[in-house]
């Protein structure tokens, strides 16, 4: 029998164990539950549902029986009695004796926080395997650029509420997928918001002066204001065509640099008869 306090490791430590701390991404609930029960050799990590009582409580057994230990072998049978009514009142006691913060309708939380403490004293019981681990970043993998998208519940109320934020701050439109909201706003952003976008856009721009009076505009709207603004778009219509017509121009000269200056090999034939 052990208390929760029983190895005083630093928060620091045991989430580098878990990988907890997340790298470049939120990491979603599910996720955690994932990564946590693979540090602790699950047998399957990746199928564990919160949400199925039958899971609940047996993960619950395993955890006590198998990492944290907290009660004697003889003290466990309560706990052991999954398929009993009275259940939710031994986690309850169980909750309590190990000083969780998180009573048993809060499931997800409770089965969290007793899987850090799980982690916990994993690490505690092999510290020397532990301690010289390398970090995920040395992989093979860590090269590899990953989505972080990807981790993210998109069916979760916090996401949805968050992107609509993020949209309605933004100014984009609404759409039914919040996924492809939030890649909306990932463009937006890199477009926009990106230092090197900011710094181009605060960029003085020298004009020169136009008089309109001067620009024929070749139709008439009947409206003197309207017919302003119409030149005023022509004129900066005009100007993009001319941006274009530069690029244009540039690419032709870039590929004529290529092909106008052919290799003549004199072996292959010759001049004249």
């Amino acid at each position: 029998m052990r208390s929760a306090s029983y190895y005083q490791l630093t928060e620091n430590q045991s989430f580098q164990r878990s990988g907890e701390k997340s790298r470049g991404c939120t990491l979603t609930r599910v996720e955690m539950f994932r990564r946590k029960l693979t540090a602790l050799d699950y047998h399957d990590p990746s199928g564990f549902d919160c949400s199925d009582e039958t899971q609940f409580r047996n993960i619950i057994v395993w955890l006590e029986d198998q990492k944290i230990r907290h009660y004697k072998i003889e003290d466990r049978g309560n706990l052991r009695n999954v398929p009993s009514s009275d259940w939710p009142k031994a986690y309850q006691k169980y909750l309590k004796d190990l000083n969780c913060p998180f009573g048993v309708q809060e499931k997800q939380e409770g089965v969290d926080w007793l899987l850090g403490l799980a982690v916990r004293y994993e690490y505690g019981d092999n510290v020397e395997k532990y301690k010289n681990c390398q970090p995920l970043a040395a992989s093979s993998n860590s090269d590899k650029v990953i989505d972080p998208l990807l981790n993210l519940d998109s069916n979760s109320p916090d996401f949805k509420a968050g992107v609509t934020a993020l949209a309605n701050i933004l100014k984009i439109q609404r759409h039914d997928d919040y996924l492809v909201m939030l890649k909306g706003i990932r463009i937006l952003i890199q477009d926009r918001l990106s230092p090197e976008a900011i710094t181009k856009a605060n960029q003085n721009r020298e004009g020169i002066p136009v008089a309109l009076d001067k620009h024929i505009l070749g139709f008439d709207t009947g409206d003197a204001t309207l017919n302003e603004a119409a030149q005023i778009l022509r004129l900066l219509h005009i100007e993009e065509l001319r941006e274009l017509q530069t690029k244009i121009n540039e690419a032709i000269v870039a590929v004529q640099a290529i092909i106008a200056d052919p290799k003549t090999d004199h072996r292959l034939g010759k001049v004249g008869r």
